[in-house]
């Protein structure tokens, strides 16, 4: 069954209600590998509540998801071709580091390819806290559907991914993830066997089971919390970045930053396999919060 672009642009998100508590926020923090190093001081507030407890602010891409809705088989999507292209999270406000939030879906735009070409499902979730309001985040997603273009809908031009400059970067950062990463992480709210089953994993084309790519876009998000906001939260306003290939738990992340102001760009690779993970990155921060 072919995309109904009218019934995707309006598919009837229910609200999603979700309480997290400080014992998520750090487990969310060591599923993207905080802590990592017992000696290192930096990340122990977002791990251990005796040092200030903070929220990492990638742990908005976690909070109030629908689920796995484009499943669904009147979506006209066949759920199994599909691939996570692009994510994109604005914060309004860090985060708080336990709340009950309420979180809202709806499809913004759909791209037809064309003939035997892919279809871009454009999504956005508004985060707000649920006691007063307050929005926290929203983000952006697009969903690249593979093969299922020529369904009839609009082919508008795709949005460009941030350019990255073409000098050598400013600062690398190496974050090395634990062999049980995907494990951790999927308790935050993925439990995709593919993240934890090696026959599941051989099945889909991978050797083992391979990480979340939300979870690397975490460790790439804790690389530049690190390397450019001096582990201040508070400093992030937006991030954005293309998803280019999976990672295998207990591989290294090499994010490469170049910092031109206040915007951060950066791309991140797979050290071992020397394969480009994550690419066209871009965060927007602020200066300092502290003091």
């Amino acid at each position: 069954m072919p995309i109904d672009y009218d019934r995707l642009m309006h598919w009837p998100f229910a609200p999603v209600e979700q309480t997290y508590t400080e014992r998520d926020t750090m487990l969310y923090a060591l599923g993207v590998g905080f802590g990592a190093d017992p000696v290192d001081e930096g990340p122990l507030p977002f791990v251990f509540e005796e040092r200030g407890l903070r929220a990492v602010p990638t742990l908005a891409a976690v909070l109030g998801t629908p689920g796995f809705w484009i499943r669904d088989p009147a979506t006209g999507v066949n759920w199994k071709k599909v691939l996570h292209g692009e994510q994109g999270i604005t914060w309004h406000r860090p985060l708080p580091v336990a709340t009950t939030v309420i979180a809202q879906t709806r499809v913004t735009a759909i791209i037809d390819k064309g003939e035997g070409r892919s279809a871009l499902i454009y999504s956005e979730r508004e985060i707000s806290e649920k006691q007063t309001g307050e929005p926290l985040a929203t983000l952006s997603a697009t969903t690249v559907a593979r093969g299922e273009g020529g369904f009839g809908g609009p082919a508008a031009a795709q949005p460009q991914p941030h350019p990255l400059p073409e000098r050598a970067p400013d600062a690398v950062c190496d974050l090395r993830t634990a062999p049980h990463a995907a494990l951790i992480y999927r308790l935050s709210g993925d439990p995709n066997p593919l993240h934890a089953d090696p026959a599941v994993a051989k099945a889909a084309g991978f050797t083992a089971p391979i990480l979340h790519g939300l979870c690397t876009l975490g460790v790439a998000g804790h690389a530049v919390l690190r390397t450019c906001c001096d582990y201040d939260p508070a400093r992030f306003r937006s991030l954005k970045l293309r998803f280019s290939a999976p990672v295998y738990p207990g591989e290294t992340i090499r994010t490469e930053i170049w910092q031109d102001g206040d915007v951060m760009s950066f791309r991140s690779h797979a050290l071992e396999r020397n394969v480009t993970v994550l690419d066209n990155g871009r965060v927007d921060i602020v200066a300092s919060t502290q003091g």
